[in-house]
This record gives structure tokens, C-alpha cells and sequence, in this order.
């Protein structure tokens, strides 16, 4: 019968080692770039952390095709994109505080990208639908 508690509780343990924690953003910036920075490792369930849950899917929908692509990349690219460092040109307010406008490249795929990094319930989080 111990054997059962040993075996609960290893799997509790295993269980929890799989979850990442992921720290929450303080400002616009930080969001935009651990966003940023975990869609150029692969990590895209630390993206998925920092994206903005619209009602209809719409960031979710796009982070999914970002996700395809890069495994469908070889693992030079991948390499490429996780050795790439971020450069930010311009991360600015909107009109109001809780909408920052966040422009950047990176230094594999020199591509200029503006995300916008919305303020909701004091989390900053990434909202790809105006994305250019």
C-alpha cells in the first residue's frame, strides 16, 4: 500500500517539474522582448504566457503558424534564430498608457516587425492583431 503514496507522489512531482513558471512582465517592454526572445528559441509556451487572449483567437491563431513554421525549421535555422540577439528601434506609448507600440528586428533575419503590448489587469501582455 506505500508503494501507491510513492507512486502519487513521484507523478505529483514529475507533474510539476513539466509546468513552467514564468515571471509576469512590469513593463510594456519587458513583455514585448521575453515574448520576442521565447518565439526565436521555440519556446512558445512562455509566448503563449505573454499573448494577449483576444475573443476571437486571433493572436492564438497566428502564434500557432509561428509555431509550425519554426518546427518545421532545420536545426541550423533554428540555431540561427536562437544565437540572434533583438534590436529595438522604437518602443513607444500610444494615445493612452496601457498600449505601447514595440518596433524591432532581429539580428538573423533582419525583417523591421511592430508588435503592440497591451496593459489588461495589470499584465502586459503581446496582441499580434495589428501586427506589421
Amino acid at each position: 500500500m506505500k508503494w501507491h503514496y510513492l507512486l502519487v507522489g513521484a507523478l505529483f512531482v514529475v507533474s510539476c517539474q513539466d509546468k513552467e513558471s514564468f515571471k509576469k512582465a512590469d513593463d510594456a517592454e519587458e513583455a514585448g522582448t521575453e515574448f520576442i526572445r521565447a518565439s526565436l528559441v521555440g519556446n512558445y509556451d512562455k509566448a503563449k504566457f505573454f499573448l494577449y487572449k483576444d475573443s476571437a483567437n486571433f493572436n492564438l491563431r497566428v502564434l500557432d503558424k509561428w509555431k509550425a513554421a519554426y518546427d518545421a525549421m532545420n536545426n541550423t535555422e533554428k540555431s540561427n534564430y536562437h544565437a540572434a540577439s533583438i534590436r529595438p528601434t522604437k518602443i513607444e506609448p500610444s494615445s493612452d498608457s496601457t498600449t505601447w507600440s514595440y518596433t524591432y528586428y532581429n539580428s538573423y533575419k533582419k525583417d523591421t516587425t511592430t508588435i503592440r503590448v497591451l496593459k489588461v489587469n495589470d499584465d502586459w501582455l503581446v496582441d499580434l492583431r495589428d501586427l506589421h
